[in-house]
């Protein structure tokens, strides 16, 4: 449900600004949604929606990892199958208007993603603590200010 509200919620926000939109409904692997401006470009943009602040990824889908026993070793940037890919975070409210967007590319996030999944790793000594082998890793809201209502990306680009 969550997936479906942040996706029109973006959706809207969009058309608000005088974007066409067209809507994937997840029948897209690498993006659920097509802005389109009045020059007929378009973009791209994966939508990832949270109630709580914090969205689930897996570092492989990031980052090469390999193992050497219990030790993960994060090593190059996997290459990203839209480098234009644009991500809106939205973290939905309870009620209308409490709504807030996160606004960057898909290569910031990889970026962020990895950085703090290393760092996480490092202060652990490489090994996790709980179940070695699991490569689940999170962003939170705290790492998306600086990209809070950044619409401008999208409208940019277009």
């Amino acid at each position: 449900m969550a997936k479906q509200i942040g996706e029109y919620l973006v959706a809207c926000e969009l058309a608000r600004r005088d974007l066409l939109v067209a809507t994937f409904s997840g029948n897209v692997p690498d993006f659920d949604l097509i802005a389109t401006g009045s020059g007929g470009v378009s973009c791209p943009i994966q939508v990832k929606t949270s109630m709580s602040g914090t969205w689930q990824f897996s570092i492989n889908k990031f980052a090469d990892v390999t193992f050497e026993g219990n030790r993960q070793i994060i090593g190059n940037k996997i290459k990203l199958p839209i480098p234009q890919l644009i991500c809106v975070f939205v973290l939905a409210g309870k009620k209308y208007g409490e709504d807030q967007f996160f606004v960057l590319e898909w290569a910031k996030v990889q970026d962020i993603i990895i950085i703090n999944y290393k760092g996480w790793l490092d202060s652990h000594g490489g090994i996790r603590p709980k179940k070695p082998d699991s490569l689940h890793c999170t962003i939170s809201k705290s790492d998306l200010l600086s990209y809070q209502d950044n619409w401008e990306l999208i409208g940019n680009r277009l």
